[in-house]
């Protein structure tokens, strides 16, 4: 058994939407972050990651914890409630209360917690005030809440001005690109004590691809207000992409 049984659980920020690899598959920090601390650490880890995209942090808690704790991990990462924010009636005291049900949990299982804010898209979006001023009021009562969680391994991304910059962003303005997902992987190490490879931070700008005027409209937030007003999530149907351990050998990545 490996020393280090890492699982993931979130929304597409985990499952790594906007770091597609040439076969469709979607990669994203969390893969990166395995990868990298196989690396660090100089032996296999074991990885699962139970994340689908689309979902609400309370979905999250109830169909991803518990089948991610049965597989008892060493090392557990969250992250939840940016979805949640781009819907109309976002409690931030519920969204705290799904953080706070995982550590607890984590805490019975003699599991630790890697804690993280999603970065912040709201600068390049429709209505960015309103995203911006509840993305704020969510990183601070996650922040206020967990403050005295020395424990805890935090990586809080939703400060990080640089990441929240156009170039760090995918054509649908929502999700991270390549660059994006390794920067956040970058801070995860970082804050796990292993020192990710230098580059990850700021990877070569991408062309730059994204849709402007109606295109955008049209080809992003159009599909988006389809799917509100039907009751429908794009990850409806899909499955975890790693829902048993995957072994990450040292020197893959």
């Amino acid at each position: 058994m490996a020393t280090v049984r890492f699982v993931a659980i979130g929304d597409s920020f985990t499952e790594g939407v906007g770091d597609e690899l040439p076969d469709g598959r979607v990669r994203g920090w969390a893969d990166l972050v395995a990868h990298g601390w196989a690396d660090a650490v100089g032996e296999p880890i074991e990885y699962a990651n139970f994340a689908i995209r689309g979902k609400l942090v309370q979905p999250i808690v109830e169909q991803q914890l518990e089948p991610a704790l049965a597989l008892k991990p060493t090392h557990l990462s969250f992250n939840g409630g940016g979805n949640d924010m781009l819907r109309p009636r976002t409690s931030v005291s519920r969204v705290v209360a799904a953080f706070e049900l995982v550590l607890r949990r984590c805490d019975e299982e003699g599991v630790k917690l890697i804690l993280l804010s999603g970065a912040n898209p709201s600068g390049h979006l429709p209505l960015s005030r309103v995203i911006q001023r509840r993305g704020d009021l969510l990183s601070a009562a996650v922040s206020a809440r967990f403050a005295d969680r020395d424990d805890i391994v935090r990586a809080f991304n939703w400060p990080d001005r640089e990441l929240s910059s156009a170039p760090y962003w995918s054509e649908d303005r929502l999700h991270m690109n390549p660059r994006g997902h390794h920067r956040v992987a970058a801070r995860v190490l970082t804050a796990l004590g292993h020192e990710p490879p230098v580059g990850w931070w700021s990877l070569p700008p991408l062309p730059n691809a994204a849709a402007r005027g109606m295109a955008y409209y049209r080809d992003h937030v159009g599909p988006w207000v389809q799917r509100r007003l039907t009751g429908t999530s794009s990850g409806d149907g899909r499955e975890p992409k790693f829902a048993s351990w995957t072994t990450f050998e040292p020197g893959t990545a």
